[in-house]
């Protein structure tokens, strides 16, 4: 870890991986968790947003003086503000009514300006009303739902670090939940690249199994598929979807806290749970990484 750092981004990336040394049940496979919640802004969406502003910045596609919109409800919402501010930028964030965790607090310290669209139009309500309103010049979105720099990242480098902390090797399986679906596709393909019979998993909710193409409703579970479908998530990719409950992610996000030290939040339980099933079917002598995708 560098011991000093010129900006805030230079503190995003290389995370540690966490063995499970307490919560894993005898027998199975060793789970690790990449703990993307020691990125600066606590999450793994840190690497999305500067990864998606410095291709922007790149191409000549946003300036200086521009406002950056992105729809949200979630952790992408902190890391957005954070790395705007500290590169001059404004950020609007958009999200359905009622949808939003208690961040408001915490944006505001970043003079975030929060947008709340109808509720019964839902994501797609609000990532059209980012669209119209990034028609406008001065505007600039985000897009983490479609941005195809959301997924290069986790190619580049989420998935080399997972591999680098394995001395060159793959792990036999990967879990993850698929928001966006970039850290799933995007760990995903790389993985495969070295190890073409690496194990990958998606994770979703029993109450939003929209992956498994079940009965719908409203998204449970913040950084979890719900009621959208990612264009980025490859579904050709994984190899199977493990459905938790809400009672599964509050006695593991509980477990975790009290048997690991590790205080997150319930997209990062709901993928350790899913992660452990799979470990489960593994069996000992296996390893499975999963991601913590921040402590919110």
């Amino acid at each position: 870890m560098k011991k000093v750092v010129n900006h805030i981004s230079e503190l995003i990336g290389e995370t540690p991986l966490f063995k499970l040394t307490k919560l894993v049940p005898q027998g199975a496979a060793d789970v690790y968790v990449k703990l993307e919640s020691l990125n600066v802004g606590r999450s793994i969406k840190d690497r999305v947003v500067l990864n998606i502003l410095e291709v922007a910045e790149e191409q000549g596609r946003i300036s200086p003086s521009d406002t950056v919109v992105e729809v949200t409800d979630g952790n992408a919402s902190l890391s957005l503000a954070m790395l705007a501010s500290s590169k001059g930028y404004r950020s609007i964030l958009m999200m359905p009514a009622g949808s939003s965790q208690d961040f408001s607090e915490k944006l505001a310290y970043y003079d975030a300006e929060i947008i709340e669209t109808p509720a019964e139009e839902g994501i797609e309500g609000a990532i059209k009303a980012a669209r119209d309103l990034s028609q406008q010049e001065g505007y600039f979105y985000l897009n983490q739902y479609s941005n195809l720099a959301n997924t290069a990242v986790h190619e580049g480098m989420t998935g080399p670090e997972i591999v680098d902390a394995f001395d060159g090797h793959s792990p036999d399986a990967f879990v993850a939940t698929a928001g966006t679906g970039g850290t799933l596709t995007g760990v995903g393909r790389y993985l495969r690249s070295v190890n073409p019979n690496v194990e990958l998993y998606a994770v979703e909710s029993n109450q939003a199994a929209l992956l498994s193409n079940d009965d719908t409703g409203r998204v449970s579970i913040s950084g979890m598929s719900g009621d959208y479908l990612s264009p980025l998530l490859d579904q050709t990719l994984y190899n199977g979807v493990v459905r938790v409950s809400l009672e599964e992610v509050h006695q593991t996000t509980q477990d975790l806290a009290r048997l690991e030290g590790l205080l997150l939040g319930p997209a990062s339980g709901a993928a350790i749970a899913g992660a452990i099933e799979i470990a489960k079917r593994l069996g000992s002598g296996k390893k499975v990484v999963t991601i913590s995708n921040g402590d919110y």
